[in-house]
């Protein structure tokens, strides 16, 4: 790493450093998340040089699929088999949601292509490059795309916490540590996630080896809660400075856009979670995070630190991501042949 962006690197943590300890005077939910992501969010904005590189960004990703996939118990698989009705809902929320983004963005300017690939919810590299080989414009579903998930990083924990379902309450993390050998799985077990091309292999590489040991009852990954707080502050530090390069009235007509847009989404939905709830059973906070249109990454943060029965989440986000990478080639082509016929 040069010196540049050490010195990024560095400035990154201490405005995130700075962010949580702010938003840990507030009480909320996730503070050591959301208050490093706006810190590094307003330093981007205005043109500071903050960055937190990818191989960092990474490892402390793989310490949060170790956790999630702590979670896995030998129980799991009986509850599984009761998720087939909720898979089901996610999937037809998932296509209303995207095309009622859509249709928001072609009102704002985007042509037909961009707007599609921009309102997606998941798979965010996968959208862009389908989206650029289709005849859209990649800046605009990026941005689109990663405002889309800070939008919900920031709008729902709070919203959470001020409509607490008394079902779920929030969590806490270990008190103690717990299997911490499991941290040098983290390299090797990315490296094959990224060879057989996992998605996300950052995340659910270690996830998968966390998950089959504690499934087995073989061994769990534990951090106490200021370990955590620790992977939090990275984490949410990385998020915000996503947007260096992007200032002033440009940065300003994209959020607004890209926040019609994640409430139109969210809304669309919160009618499908309300299905969910009903018929699965399944709480009503559990199943908003479910259908959340966040990043799998994201959102199986929000659902471990909030103790929103994580694995639920993360099976549902997982399964939109494969349901989005293999409609997107099909999509694509839909597209270039509605293209070719005009």
């Amino acid at each position: 790493m040069d010196r540049q962006r050490c010195l990024s690197l560095i400035r990154s943590l201490a405005l995130g450093a700075v962010g949580g300890a702010l938003f840990s005077l507030t009480g909320l939910p996730l503070a050591w998340m959301l208050g490093p992501l706006v810190a590094n969010l307003i330093a981007a904005n205005r043109g500071i040089p903050v960055e937190i590189p990818e191989r960092v960004r990474s490892g402390f990703l793989g310490v949060m699929g170790l956790v999630l996939g702590s979670q896995v118990t030998p129980e799991l698989a009986d509850q599984v088999t009761d998720w087939g009705l909720s898979a089901l809902i996610l999937i037809l929320g998932v296509a209303a949601s995207t095309f009622a983004a859509a249709f928001w963005y072609r009102k704002r300017g985007f042509d037909s292509t961009s707007a599609l690939f921009a309102s997606a919810p998941g798979a965010m590299t996968a959208m862009i490059i389908m989206g650029e080989e289709s005849g859209g414009d990649p800046a605009r579903i990026a941005i689109a795309q990663s405002l889309r998930v800070v939008l919900v990083i920031l709008l729902l924990p709070p919203l959470f916490w001020a409509m607490e379902d008394p079902v779920t309450a929030v969590g806490q993390t270990a008190t103690q540590f717990a299997g911490l050998w499991l941290l040098l799985g983290i390299a090797p077990a990315i490296w094959l996630g990224t060879l057989v091309r996992l998605p996300t292999p950052a995340l659910l590489a270690p996830l998968l080896l966390a998950a089959v040991l504690s499934g087995f009852d073989l061994a769990h990954f534990a951090l106490t809660d200021h370990a955590m707080n620790v992977v939090l502050w990275v984490l949410g530090s990385s998020i915000g400075a996503r947007f260096r390069g992007l200032t002033g009235a440009v940065f300003t007509r994209y959020l607004v856009d890209a926040s019609v847009a994640t409430v139109i989404a969210l809304a669309v939905l919160a009618v499908f979670a309300e299905a969910i709830h009903q018929l699965v059973g399944v709480p009503r906070d559990v199943a908003m995070l479910a259908l959340a249109p966040g990043g799998i990454g994201e959102m199986a943060i929000v659902a471990l630190a909030l103790d929103l029965d994580p694995v639920f989440v993360a099976f549902h986000h997982l399964l939109r991501m494969v349901l989005l990478m293999f409609a997107a080639p099909f999509m694509a082509r839909w597209i270039q042949r509605r293209k070719a016929a005009e």
